[in-house]
């Protein structure tokens, strides 16, 4: 308020406006005012008051009507200038607030930050980096960032519904993140609901719990392989959780004795006519149905009779039965491989 008393004096006494440099200066106190943190409700109230302190009274300059039509736009000009500044301040601060937090998750999704001082910096965005963490990724059928309105529904949502539980939604390549304490798997399912919700049909992937300030960047990279993962294997559940499919990982690990795999077994299926993939088909969904002929029939649109006939001749071109357990291994790991190599529509 340093001055004010005395611009409403002079401007009482002289009819004059603001000055350039007063004005600068009432931006730079409210600038000085939004870095101290004060509210501007309470800075407006303080003008208010003294405006009314200090009104100019006294000579025929400084009363009557036109004295005090001077004196309110003054003040007007002076509250305005002040505002200005405050907003302005404010404004740098949303700036660098949003530039230090997109700063920290990149460190931490991308593990290129030391530990120690990451830890450090999770604290002022809600985390605790010493407790195990795990991370949700949805991606839709477009890119999201931190601005879009699917980003802020669906944080809403999980505000809305756990209030303050040290969870930490986010974007990062067009998806959609939520990384919340290891021991909270309510609240990644219930952001798992909310994502596939908002943006009309998403998939949501959920990495394994993990310990440490590294933690977070090794479930978030887990999330990402299993997203990547339900793709190449056509999966149609909409939430496939990393802990459900570790043995794709494991039997993907040797890529070229699972290729020797799946072109031994299933190789001959490519002298079929219509080729491999529809009798690849056939013993996926056949699988997948629990071995039940009925079932896995009703789910490819065919008769039990055709059924039988596609695993006969599936049995015919390869030598192994669907239908003996002794077999049933072979077949179904081969299919698995297949689905991960891309395989028969991609070479190996």
């Amino acid at each position: 308020m340093t001055g004010y008393a005395e611009i409403l004096a002079g401007v009482a006494d002289t009819g004059r406006r603001l000055t350039r440099e007063e004005l600068e200066e009432r931006r730079l106190f409210g600038e000085q005012a939004a870095e101290a943190g004060h509210s501007l409700r309470s800075l407006v109230r303080l003008h208010l008051d003294a405006t009314r302190t200090s009104w100019p009274g006294g000579g025929s300059t400084g009363s009557g009507p036109d004295a005090t039509g001077t004196v309110l736009a003054a003040v007007a000009q002076a509250v305005d200038a002040f505002a200005e500044g405050y907003e302005r301040a404010q404004r740098l601060a949303v700036r660098q607030e949003e530039a230090a937090r997109r700063e920290f998750i990149d460190d931490l999704l991308y593990g290129r930050s030391d530990l120690g001082r990451l830890a450090e910096r999770a604290e002022r965005f809600g985390l605790v980096l010493s407790r195990a963490h795990a991370v949700a990724v949805a991606e839709g059928p477009e890119a999201y960032d931190d601005t879009a309105p699917v980003t802020r529904i669906v944080e809403t949502a999980l505000i809305s519904r756990f209030g303050d539980r040290r969870v930490l939604i986010t974007t990062k390549n067009g998806q959609l993140i939520c990384i919340a304490p290891g021991d909270q798997d309510d609240v990644l399912s219930f952001f798992a609901k909310q994502a596939y919700a908002a943006t009309d049909g998403s998939r949501v992937a959920i990495g394994r719990p993990q310990s440490g300030a590294g933690g977070v960047v090794h479930s978030y990279e887990e999330a990402l392989s299993t997203l990547e993962l339900a793709e190449r294997l056509g999966l149609d559940e909409p939430v496939v959780r990393a802990a459900d499919m570790l043995v794709y990982p494991v039997l993907a690990r040797d890529r070229q004795a699972m290729a020797d795999l799946v072109l031994s077994v299933l190789g001959p299926l490519r002298e079929a006519r219509g080729g491999a993939e529809p009798l690849l088909r056939t013993l996926e969904v056949y699988f997948d149905a629990g071995c039940t002929a009925a079932e896995a029939a009703r789910r490819l649109t065919l008769s039990v009779r055709a059924l039988t006939y596609r695993l006969d001749r599936i049995h015919q071109l390869t030598g192994a039965d669907a239908s003996d357990p002794v077999h049933r291994y072979t077949l179904q790991t081969a299919v698995i491989g297949a689905r991960l190599l891309g395989w028969p529509a991609q070479e190996i």
